[in-house]
């Protein structure tokens, strides 16, 4: 694994470039985003893919999350968003909500892990929003672990578990951590809440009966 440190205050251009390298290339790289570290790879790469299910032991049956670098990113690559998606992207994008939308047709199979559906989100982490940039497209962000393990906030933690099967490590320190993104079903009508996280049900409703 090729280690390189960036300071999140203000990061260099060429590390956030390599790690986008990397990504294009099919390689991982593990990056920091704004709750803990994840998995980047290229979605649209089915052997990149199958790399990160194979890095984590992760059963087939158990979607990849995306990361963006904005909305726009998100509709071009993924597709459009529905009214209630838009909604919920305009007050909590960049942030820690997860929306499901259909999986387009040109997305590795094994990233909706056979449900039609793919989940994606703009992180409220520059960093992990350049790296998506750089790439040019949406990038896999689940987290950089053993599956069954805790999801971790320690670099340290990620080359100790994951470095013989991870390329890059894009490394700023201890994240954030906190609360996973709340995942939101919006290809079903009402919207339906998949998983609680950092931002309440209670947040998601007031917003999409606004």
């Amino acid at each position: 694994m090729r280690r390189v440190f960036v300071d999140p205050e203000a990061p260099q251009r060429d590390a956030i470039e390599e790690a986008a390298t990397w990504i294009r290339s099919g390689g991982l790289a593990a990056i920091p985003t704004d709750t803990l570290y994840g998995l980047a790879a290229n979605p649209f790469d089915a052997s990149a893919v199958e790399r990160v299910f194979a890095a984590k032991g992760r059963g087939s049956d158990q979607a990849l999350p995306l990361i963006a670098a904005d909305v726009a990113q998100v509709t071009r690559y993924v597709g459009r968003l529905p009214e209630s998606a838009v909604r919920l992207a305009e007050r909590f994008w960049p942030g820690p909500v997860t929306i499901l939308l259909p999986a387009p047709a040109a997305i590795a199979p094994a990233v909706s892990g056979g449900t039609g559906r793919v989940g994606v989100r703009v992180p409220a982490d520059a960093i992990a929003r350049s790296v998506c940039a750089a790439v040019g497209h949406p990038v896999t962000a689940t987290s950089a672990n053993i599956s069954g393990e805790p999801a971790t906030d320690d670099p340290n933690r990620v080359e100790d578990t994951l470095g013989d099967v991870v390329d890059f490590l894009l490394d700023i320190g201890r994240t954030r951590g906190g609360l996973p993104s709340t995942i939101v079903d919006v290809t079903t009508e009402p919207p339906v809440l998949v998983r609680s996280g950092a931002v309440s049900w209670d947040q998601i409703q007031a917003i999409l009966r606004s």
